[in-house]
Order: structure tokens, then C-alpha cells, then sequence
């Protein structure tokens, strides 16, 4: 089962100020679409949160959330490792 995802808004703005970033992004979104569960990724689980993790790309984080019943990967937070966590 191949999972989609989309991006929040905040998240667009981000990739689109960060292209070297954004094609990172959409190389590790290939493996995690496929089997966002079991991949050689940086992902950790959010302490508290059901279903939602972080992905490490260098200094940044992508935080989201896997929606198992619609089959989607929803993106809604992208930004460096001091600032994510305090939206």
C-alpha cells in the first residue's frame, strides 16, 4: 500500500526558500511513502502524540502525521531543530 502525502502551506514556503532541502525531502518522501513504518530514515515518534513523528534532514525537522484510515502522510511543519518545536 502507497501512501500519498501533502504539504501544508507554512511547509510550501519553507521548500521553496530551501531547494537543496526540498529535493532531500522528496528523495527520503520516495521510501517513506512506500513503507513510512520500517525505512533507514531519521524518524523518531512524538513523545504524547498518536501517529505523528519528526524526519531529520541536517539541521532541519518535517514534523508529520500518518493518516492510516485515508492512506496519507500530511507535512505540517518544516523548519530548523531550535524552531520546530515551538509552534
Amino acid at each position: 500500500m502507497i501512501f500519498r502525502f501533502k504539504t501544508h502551506k507554512r511547509v510550501d514556503k519553507f521548500l521553496a526558500k530551501h531547494p537543496i532541502i526540498a529535493k532531500k525531502l522528496m528523495l527520503l518522501l520516495k521510501k517513506i511513502v512506500i513503507n513510512p513504518f520500517e525505512n533507514n530514515c531519521d524518524i523518531k515518534n512524538l513523545k504524547g502524540q498518536k501517529n505523528h513523528y519528526r524526519l531529520r534532514i541536517g539541521k532541519y525537522r518535517f514534523l508529520y502525521e500518518i493518516k492510516n484510515d485515508i492512506i496519507l502522510i500530511y507535512i505540517y511543519g518544516a523548519d530548523s531543530r531550535g524552531e520546530i518545536y515551538k509552534q
